[in-house]
């Protein structure tokens, strides 16, 4: 079975999982362009190890799009037996189509994940150009579904995957021991009886403002790590403003020293503003963390039953944050009994089974053809 992915960049995630999809077929990934602007270092640092990786070439429309004219050579009727496009809001993909829909060459379109705004408006018509005319649309979740079904695809032609970024090696299978915990604190220098972990760019819709302004309600014995790189005045203001001793503002880390970290944490919170899914929450629970973040936040919504493996919050409650924050950092009991849920959650949800469910999809694709 010939596969060909159209794409934006080769994001780990995405690398990792089409390696491990490359074992199922003859995969082909097209790629807008090499890397995001707005990434480190670390996201050029991929391997195409099992499957056919080509960087077209074009014009850089964004920080992680271009326009690629040479897409066109690629989608050639016959060349491959399933076509998957993965993006809407760049020229290349309403190019590819365009290309496709011309051709008559039926295509599926697959999606992390967004939440579905008003269906008015020239992105609203383009994001419904592709989506209405793909034959199946592969979701991450429930809210995606909507979203797919306000710009035009039928809910019988959506078909869910479980989205993640860690791979079964990750994943913890049961909480660790409190001697086990101990010495990942002491492994990182993590002094604090509990530690709360965020991860994400310093900026305004990651919600880092709003997780500090809660830190000065936290019991005293309790450390804060906010992984992000260097922090913007405003952190630092807001940390001056409440005198607040217990955080601790860390550069990004590689995935597999972060993943590690992880384990000398007890609590992970992402009081985003938006995110349309947030891997770095596959990746907490993982570690066996309990999790706390908003209404606004895809993945949250989808792997988190309020209470049982976290908790959510809604957008901006201050209030109900902070209640969130010291429901955990005042009970252990409780947040290893999250931590044991977590961790069971999360074993579906592996890099191993993405592929797996998408070749099961793609095979039955390929059966009909």
């Amino acid at each position: 079975m010939k596969v060909l992915y159209i794409t934006n960049i080769p994001s780990p995630y995405k690398v990792d999982f089409y390696n491990e999809l490359g074992k199922y077929c003859e995969l082909t990934a097209l790629f807008e362009t090499d890397a995001s602007t707005e990434r480190s270092e670390e996201w050029k640092k991929y391997c195409f190890d099992t499957f056919e990786g080509i960087i077209l070439k074009g014009r850089r429309m964004s920080a992680d799009t271009a326009f690629c004219p040479e897409i066109v050579k690629h989608l050639q009727k016959g060349l491959y037996d399933i076509v998957v496009l993965t993006v809407l809001a760049s020229p290349t993909a309403l190019l590819a189509a365009y290309t496709l829909q011309h051709r008559k060459i039926p295509y599926y379109y697959e999606g992390d994940g967004g939440f579905a705004g008003q269906a008015s408006g020239v992105k609203a018509t383009l994001k419904r150009y592709i989506i209405r005319a793909a034959e199946k649309c592969l979701s991450s979740s429930k809210e995606f579904d909507r979203y797919c079904m306000t710009y035009g695809a039928k809910p019988e032609n959506i078909i869910r995957y479980p989205f993640t970024s860690v791979k079964k090696a990750d994943c913890l299978t049961e909480k660790l021991t409190a001697e086990e915990k101990k010495q990942w604190k002491e492994e990182f220098g993590v002094a604090e009886e509990c530690a709360v972990i965020s991860v994400g760019q310093f900026i305004p819709r990651k919600g880092m403002d709003l997780l500090l302004h809660c830190c000065k309600d936290l019991p005293e014995n309790t450390g804060v790590y906010i992984v992000g790189g260097t922090p913007p005045q405003e952190y630092l203001a807001i940390c001056e403003e409440n005198h607040l001793q217990n955080v601790h503002f860390l550069d990004f880390m590689p995935k597999d020293r972060l993943m590690k970290f992880f384990r000398a944490m007890d609590i992970f919170a992402l009081f985003t503003r938006e995110d349309i899914w947030g891997l770095v929450i596959n990746e907490a629970m993982a570690a066996g963390l309990p999790v706390i973040s908003t209404d606004r936040c895809i993945a949250a919504l989808e792997l988190i039953r309020n209470g049982e493996e976290g908790y959510i919050v809604v957008n901006e409650d201050r209030e109900q944050m902070k209640k969130a924050l010291l429901a955990l950092t005042e009970s252990s009991e409780r947040r290893e009994e999250m931590s044991a849920r977590a961790i069971d959650r999360i074993q579906s949800y592996t890099i191993e089974n993405m592929a797996a469910e998408h070749n099961r999809i793609l095979t039955q694709k390929g059966n009909r053809s």
